[in-house]
């Protein structure tokens, strides 16, 4: 499915008069310099947990009506057909809407970046995050000058972002967010480096390749292990900690885990299929629910 220029300008119109609502409860981010327009980053600067649905195929009439339900968007390009060209349409469908829109990506390579920023994501997952270099990459390339690298260019970033006086320029780097995934031992020995670069903002562990990379089951007190020493460096460093599994936000480690793929909705909306679901079953056992 496609959407027009013009169905897009049309969508662009009615969803002003609800912008205009959500800017006016947006915070000033902790430099003081710039609003805060990403609603997620807005909940885990005040110490609240978020939650995705995750968008694996082009829909952009099912996005729509899942993204006014959840936190934010973990939009698929890792383990999905999914091309820059679906993901901009879906955001220009129903652009600000509830979930803020962030893209997880096969890698940290500039162009990857670059086109996942331009389309108008307030943020990207970078996965398998082994050592420093990669986590800079992804924080060099996510953000302008002077703290980053990424290029002014084109996109319709600035016609969903850039509106009701909002320089996108001066206020996307405090609105950005960077997520590292950790999912392999050799990351896990590295996660404080990793945490401690500048510019990454939240680090979180994907639950299933973890359990892959390191052999253990995720019912192993190994891989808990690794789970901790994940989190405690996280925290170390001074950074968002969280976990693709939603599964664990009442388990273990819950009490300062914020960042979550898939969980519960705002308003105990359940989707009809695919990623993302009610409210979290705190008997269930722990298992994983990145892909």
């Amino acid at each position: 499915m496609r959407v027009s220029g013009k169905l897009m300008a049309v969508a662009f119109l009615a969803a002003s008069a609800a912008f205009v609502g959500m800017f006016a409860q947006a915070q000033t981010a902790p430099s003081g310099k710039a609003p805060t327009y990403n609603t997620a980053k807005i909940k885990l600067l005040a110490g609240k947990q978020v939650f995705s649905f995750t968008q694996s195929t082009a829909d952009p009439a099912g996005y729509c009506e899942k993204a006014k339900h959840y936190d934010y968007t973990w939009f698929e390009m890792q383990h999905s057909t999914l091309e820059y060209k679906d993901i901009e349409a879906m955001i220009a469908a129903c652009p600000r809407v509830a979930a803020t829109p962030m893209i997880r990506l096969p890698d940290a390579q500039e162009w990857h970046i670059q086109h996942a920023t331009d389309i108008g994501a307030l943020g990207v997952i970078i996965p398998t995050v082994d050592d420093v270099d990669r986590a800079r990459e992804g924080a060099k390339w996510a953000r302008y000058p002077p703290v980053g690298r990424r290029s002014q260019g084109q996109g319709q970033y600035g016609m969903i972002w850039g509106i009701n006086g909002i320089n996108y320029r001066q206020t996307i780097n405090d609105n950005m967010l960077v997520v590292i995934m950790i999912e392999t031992p050799t990351g896990v020995a590295n996660t404080f480096d990793i945490a401690s670069v500048p510019g990454v903002d939240v680090v979180i562990t994907g639950n299933n390749d973890l359990s892959s990379f390191s052999g253990y089951p995720q019912t192993d007190d190994r891989y808990h292990a690794l789970v901790k020493e994940v989190h405690d460096s996280t925290i170390r460093a001074g950074k968002i900690f969280g976990q693709a599994a939603a599964t664990y936000a009442t388990g273990p480690y819950s009490y300062d885990a914020r960042f979550f793929q898939n969980g519960p909705s705002n308003d105990g909306y359940v989707p009809a299929g695919g990623r993302g679901r009610g409210p979290v079953n705190v008997n269930a056992p722990p298992k994983g629910e990145e892909p």
